[in-house]
């Protein structure tokens, strides 16, 4: 079945706040079989939330809307759905009572136009909300003939999360036949999008009964796999042979075939040389170490490095020869191949990794221009260099510096 989720708030129509909620109430529904087909944001208005309601009831089965349950004048959202459902509201003498019970609780005094919270849309059952004073309401009706469950439920994190999960998904499994969803997340690195899509469409696009979704960003491309089925076994069954076809096509493009992220593969196979790293980092600052080190259990096989960020220190912490620096400049292959190499020999390190750059926005030249960035990658047989020049705003740059950085040791390690 296919389910909807609108967030109410004009709040998340500008630049400072985000639907979140939306997030752990999609993965709830994939679990129960529920795909999510639309997920709709609306101010606080109410004709414009009446036909967001209308237009969400008439694609889809299930619709969840959140926030807009307070006691305030732009809280609509349940006069909204009763206007769009051609109901009538009643003040529950119930929800009343809890309000004033909350309010003594409280020791405040209980304003009028918190009363608003007990109305209660025909037919719908009150679902008790113990973080918050707004409850939500369930709605088992029907739309232009059709059967459609519907959930109020409050906006706040804290309250939308819990009462979800103990009242709505209760009743959703009750309402609902049984299905099963099977999920696999593979992961690719340094694959151009169009690229990855080239390989894989002829695969995945014959495979009609399986949601693919591309994501690409920094280097970094996964791929989504979702099917639902009567079994759990034939749901697993079609997502398990469809990855094989694209971890072959992808060969080692591939880095990850259960979701994991590219530095748990560099620890991984660090692990299973029984080797370890070192790095000596210039213009991304770090960023390779943080990465690495936000892996539990990290320091079995990183051993640490430096932000050589100045020749002095390039000097200082990677012994790189202060002529090389000179002759060549510190945004140079001999530079890198000297960070990795001196900061693999200065801390015993079994891989050593060296990365210069121009991050940008200044400091770029016609013959070194901003974006460009060579990362060396050394253990006791050789030193490489790779030359790359990524094009966009300096925490691009950054992030596709780091990106290849890993995706460089993964091969080496390989």
């Amino acid at each position: 079945m296919k389910s909807e989720i609108i967030a109410v708030g004009s709040e998340m129509l500008t630049p400072y706040r985000q639907d979140t909620n939306s997030l752990d109430l999609t993965e709830k529904l994939n679990e129960i079989g529920v795909t999510v087909a639309f997920k709709t944001i609306v101010g606080d208005r109410r004709k414009d939330l009446v036909n967001a309601i209308r237009t969400a009831l008439g694609r889809t089965d299930i619709l969840i809307v959140m926030g807009g349950l307070g006691p305030t004048e732009d809280d609509l959202t349940r006069e909204a759905m009763a206007e769009a459902l051609s109901l009538k509201l009643r003040r529950d003498a119930t929800q009343m009572a809890a309000l004033h019970v909350r309010a003594a609780t409280w020791r405040m005094p209980m304003a009028e136009n918190n009363l608003k919270q007990a109305d209660v849309m025909e037919g719908a059952t009150v679902l008790p909300n113990p973080n918050g004073s707004a409850p939500g309401q369930w709605l088992d009706t029907l739309f232009e003939g059709y059967r459609k469950l519907i959930m109020l439920i409050p906006g706040p994190p804290s309250e939308c999360k819990p009462l979800f999960e103990a009242e709505c998904l209760p009743r959703l499994r009750a309402a609902l036949p049984p299905r099963f969803i099977a999920k696999r997340t593979l992961k690719a690195a340094m694959i151009p999008e169009s690229q990855a899509d080239k390989l894989l469409a002829p695969i995945y696009t014959t495979y009609k009964d399986v949601e693919t979704t591309i994501l690409a960003h920094a280097g970094d491309i996964q791929l989504s796999l979702l099917c639902s089925k009567n079994s759990q076994e034939a749901a697993q069954q079609r997502v398990d042979e469809l990855a094989s076809r694209m971890e072959e096509a992808l060969d080692d493009w591939l880095y990850s075939s259960e979701g994991d992220s590219l530095e748990q593969i560099v620890l991984y196979y660090l692990g299973l040389r029984q080797a370890t790293l070192a790095v000596a980092e210039s213009c991304t600052g770090g960023l390779v170490a943080q990465r690495i080190t936000s892996v539990p259990g990290s320091s079995r096989s990183f051993l640490g490095g430096a932000v050589v960020y100045s020749n002095q220190l390039k000097i200082a912490f990677a012994n790189v020869p202060p002529d090389l620096i000179a002759q060549h400049g510190a945004v140079s292959e001999e530079v890198a191949k000297a960070l990795a190499a001196g900061i693999r020999q200065r801390t015993g390190a079994t891989i050593g990794l060296g990365i210069t750059g121009i991050a940008g926005p200044t400091g770029g030249t016609d013959a070194k221009p901003v974006g460009l960035v060579y990362i060396g990658v050394s253990d006791a047989q050789k030193t490489d260099v790779l030359e790359h020049t990524f094009r966009g705003p300096r925490a691009r740059v950054r992030e596709w510096a780091a990106q290849q950085a890993l995706d460089l040791i993964r091969r080496r390690l390989m």
